[in-house]
């Protein structure tokens, strides 16, 4: 039988306690320091084409502050943009979040707008047009971007539509 000294079982055990609360402490403070480092998400934007939809937060902005010339360029050049097929036969509809809708928003194809600026969440294009040259469309490929704001450009959600193989 092992003996430890009176009081000494006792006090191991508080010195695993307390580390176990200090650790807790740490672990916590850890965990508010990653949220207060956290952006807000942006607000979403999503295309639909028949059962498919790509969704996607702001390219650019999205946080309710004017964009600048050079940024706005910068962002539909942007190469990381999200991808969806569309089959010219087949209705594009395109859905924002509300607070995009609030501060009005425009359909861009290849940085030229395709729409006037709406308040809605939702717009529906026939498939078509992104592949119709009278609206500038070159190839099989269309940039689609949605624009926030009426006054100035506050943020971007870039696509790039794939005309899809018959």
């Amino acid at each position: 039988m092992t003996t430890l000294p009176r009081g000494a079982a006792a006090s191991s055990h508080r010195a695993v306690r307390r580390r176990r609360a200090v650790a807790a402490v740490g672990a916590v403070s850890a965990g508010l320091l990653v949220l207060a480092a956290c952006d807000k998400p942006t607000p979403m934007a999503t295309i639909t084409v028949g059962g498919d939809s790509v969704s996607s937060e702001a390219t650019c902005g999205g946080e309710g502050e004017a964009l600048n010339t050079k940024t706005l360029n910068e962002c539909l050049k942007d190469k990381g943009i999200d991808e969806i097929s569309v089959d010219p036969t087949e209705t594009v509809r395109f859905g924002v979040d509300p607070d995009i809708a609030d501060n009005g928003w425009t359909i861009l194809m290849n940085g030229q707008p395709l729409v006037d600026s709406s308040k809605k969440t939702y717009q529906a294009i026939p498939g078509s047009v992104f592949f119709n040259a009278q609206y500038g469309a070159q190839g099989d490929s269309t940039l689609v971007t949605i624009k926030e704001g009426e006054e100035s450009t506050t943020g971007l959600w870039s696509f790039r539509l794939k005309k899809q193989d018959d």
